[in-house]
């Protein structure tokens, strides 16, 4: 396909996640999600990021995932969180259960397309259960420059306080300039409930520069990273975020 025509394609995309109604306030170890999935590989995913809030606080989260591709369009990954919210100690916060759908095959269409479908059992049961799901698309413009665009919907249910769904984006851009080392740019965001919009100097948007590798340890063993430092662009969000992921998949 036409670089020309994937980059309308995408374009089209961008705009249509300002337009329509957006998840809750991104955490500060979140990562852009890929459709991609590979049958029979396993991995151990770190996350962790660090958030410099309005107030100059600070609020950390991580989190260790054991991932497994279940067949060549299903990939699934339990993670284990923990969440330091500013002025108190670390603990456990929460387990997520993360599966991810590959609907197109690689490169056939202009899109790769998948599906993320999210689970999150918080510790505190009055949290009640939070739910994300939404499309993943991916798409190359030309043959170094790759991008992603996610539309992602939230909602908790058995919660204290009744939440109506919400609606958020992640998106990233990244030049594919040699496998140990690429770079680029991501952005993350949301509007708050889809039927009622926070006002426009609340909403939570942040982007900024990242920088991506993969690195061989080994026969069919690999180390991939990324990592972004992101910049409130909004007066909902924080000051800026440092965030990064590294991947050991086996």
């Amino acid at each position: 396909m036409k670089t020309s025509a994937r980059v309308g394609a995408v374009a089209a995309l961008a705009i249509a996640s300002l337009c329509h109604p957006s998840v809750s306030t991104a955490e500060p170890s979140d990562y852009v999600s890929t459709p991609i999935v590979e049958e029979g590989e396993r991995e151990i995913d770190l996350k962790a990021g660090s958030a410099k809030l309005r107030d100059d606080a600070r609020e950390n989260m991580s989190s260790l995932g054991l991932g497994w591709g279940a067949t060549s369009h299903w990939f699934t990954e339990l993670y284990a969180v923990w969440h330091k919210p500013p002025g108190s100690a670390q603990g456990f916060d929460a387990w997520e259960w993360e599966n991810r759908f590959q609907l197109t095959e690689t490169g056939q269409y202009p899109l790769d397309v998948g599906f993320l479908f999210e689970i999150e059992l918080p510790q505190d049961r009055s949290e009640g259960i939070n739910y994300r799901w939404g499309p993943l698309l991916q798409a190359d413009l030309g043959t170094h420059v790759q991008a992603n665009l996610n539309l992602l919907f939230e909602k908790s249910i058995r919660s204290r306080l009744p939440g109506s769904t919400e609606f958020g984006y992640q998106w990233q851009v990244k030049y594919r300039w040699r496998p140990e080392l690429e770079f680029g740019l991501q952005g993350f965001g949301d509007v708050g409930a889809w039927s009622d919009w926070e006002p426009a100097s609340e909403q939570p948007h942040r982007a900024g520069p990242a920088l991506f590798g993969r690195l061989g340890v080994g026969e069919r063993q690999f180390i991939r990273w990324n990592a972004g430092w992101l910049l409130g662009a909004t007066h909902g969000a924080p000051r800026d975020t440092v965030r990064v992921q590294a991947e050991y998949e086996f």
